[in-house]
């Protein structure tokens, strides 16, 4: 059985995070870059490569069911560094993608420069930038199909009607935001997904992949990317 967080050390965790200052921006295994929160230990995206661990997760294992999708709605939980954004946005020139981000605690600017200096393609740079200094609650449409909006909630405040394709759960880890993994939470992504949707995640652990079950979804767990064993994705059947 894990070790429950205190509520001391709960509180910790959500103060370090929740505060945008005292972020690192680091370089990963595989020559790409996220920030690390020293005072929790923890990154934005995996230290062995957090462009490797994207693809595997949300591109190979989520976006890529719905290649051959004409037009496709996806919900990311944290937009973070904007990098899941950015390779769908790659992963889709023909589609239609409407991409919605919820990010309650954006990056400040000084952060977002450190981020866009480091891409050595302009093309990615321009993107990162988009996204993050778009208007919250705006859509941005960024080429010729790629509808941008990004909202400064986070999902147990949301109010939408809409419903998605895709989910990218890409929260900080459950000892980090124990909150957001709860059964509540995976009962709101149940709920924000169409019939044969899909939610995905990096994250494996075996109470999320219980909750996930007891809300109705039906939940494989697959090979992790380097570094982490498994990973989990579950459809609504």
């Amino acid at each position: 059985m894990e070790e429950s967080e205190s509520p001391m050390h709960k509180a910790l965790n959500n103060t370090a995070v929740n505060n945008s200052t005292g972020r690192e921006l680091i370089r990963t295994d595989d020559g790409s870059f996220t920030f690390l929160i020293s005072e929790v230990n923890e990154t934005y995206h995996s230290r062995h490569g957090a462009e490797q661990e994207s693809n595997h997760v949300f591109i190979g294992h989520g976006f890529n069911l719905f290649e051959h999708q004409a037009e496709l709605s996806i919900l990311e939980v944290g937009l973070g560094t904007g990098l899941n954004a950015l390779l769908t946005y790659e992963a889709a020139p023909k589609q239609v993608i409407h991409y919605t981000a919820l990010e309650p605690f954006p990056l400040q600017n000084d952060l977002v420069e450190k981020l866009c200096d480091v891409q050595a393609d302009e093309s990615r740079k321009t993107f990162m930038k988009a996204v993050h200094e778009c208007m919250f609650d705006d859509i941005m449409q960024i080429g010729s199909s790629f509808h941008f909006k990004k909202i400064k909630k986070g999902l147990q405040e949301l109010e939408t009607d809409a419903k998605f394709d895709l989910i990218y759960f890409d929260a900080f880890g459950p000892q980090t935001e124990p909150d957001l993994w709860t059964l509540s939470m995976m009962q709101r992504c149940f709920d924000l997904l169409k019939d044969g949707g899909v939610w995905v995640s990096y994250c494996a652990k075996g109470e999320v992949r219980r909750n996930l079950q007891q809300v109705g979804f039906q939940v494989e767990r697959l090979q992790g990317p380097p570094g982490k064993r498994e990973m989990l994705r579950a459809i609504k059947k």
